[in-house]
């Protein structure tokens, strides 16, 4: 067994099956301990599993990963997905940008347009944005997070409710087989939904290791935005899901 079934045999196991030992792996896979090993934690830096000494178990559905090891993970998948998304935005757009890593990657990109204004929630974005002298860059009110630079709280909400904006991107922690958008922050869901309600068009933007991923507050679901930017094919029941609400998809290939 070659080293991308042996993993997914290993991702399978632990969603069905929970924690497992690293003995447990060894005797199901029939493979040394040091592979097992080697595998666990490219898995982990990859975001498909959490580990543990002693073994792995599936991502926490109550805490989300800490953020600086979130801005690390899959970050060529995130920069791919990224340019694709700006390239679908015109200059002279309006949008909302919300909180996560890969939507801080989707600013950078985002500066090659002209004109754009833009209200976010992330003083990352803000940051990131604010350098083009052509840009309109509008904060939220609200509580800052120091932990990420998120802004939350029920005044952010109310100040996304003032505007009509032609884009919203957003990002989320997990997708499940229903379509269902999973986050770990109530605050923060509350804000992507009046994203979602107050925009024109609604980009998500998810790499692949959201998919199945467990999260334990529902944001909504896929058949409420416009298109899906990722890097992979979602599973079978996404993509069916997709083309029956007419959700566009587009997958930003690696190069050869």
């Amino acid at each position: 067994m070659n080293q991308t079934l042996r993993q997914a045999s290993i991702l399978e196991r632990i969603k069905q099956k929970g924690y497992q030992t690293i003995d447990e792996l060894v005797a199901a896979l029939d493979v040394t301990p040091q592979t097992i090993r080697r595998d666990l934690n490219q898995m982990a830096k990859r975001g498909d599993i959490e580990r543990h000494h002693g073994g792995a178990g599936p991502i926490s559905s109550t805490e989300n990963t800490e953020y600086h090891t979130r801005k690390s993970q899959l970050s060529e998948e995130k920069q791919r997905i990224s340019q694709l998304l700006a390239d679908h935005i015109p200059d002279h757009a309006s949008l909302f940008i919300n909180i996560g890593t890969t939507n801080e990657a989707i600013a950078q990109a985002l500066l090659s347009k002209t004109g754009l204004k833009v209200v976010t929630n992330n003083l990352n974005v803000a940051s990131i944005l604010s350098v083009k002298p052509d840009f309109t860059v509008i904060i939220t009110g609200g509580e800052v997070r120091s932990r990420d630079g998120g802004i939350v709280g029920e005044a952010t909400r109310d100040f996304i409710h003032q505007f009509k904006l032609d884009y919203g991107i957003i990002g989320i922690s997990g997708i499940d087989d229903e379509g269902s958008l999973l986050d770990f922050d109530y605050q923060e869901v509350r804000i992507a939904q009046a994203i979602i309600d107050n925009s024109r068009f609604v980009y998500l933007a998810a790499d692949h290791s959201k998919f199945g991923r467990n999260a334990m507050v529902r944001l909504g679901n896929l058949t409420q935005c416009t298109a899906l930017f990722t890097d992979q094919k979602p599973p079978e029941k996404v993509q069916n899901l997709m083309d029956k609400a007419q959700v566009q998809l587009y997958i930003a290939k690696k190069e050869k």
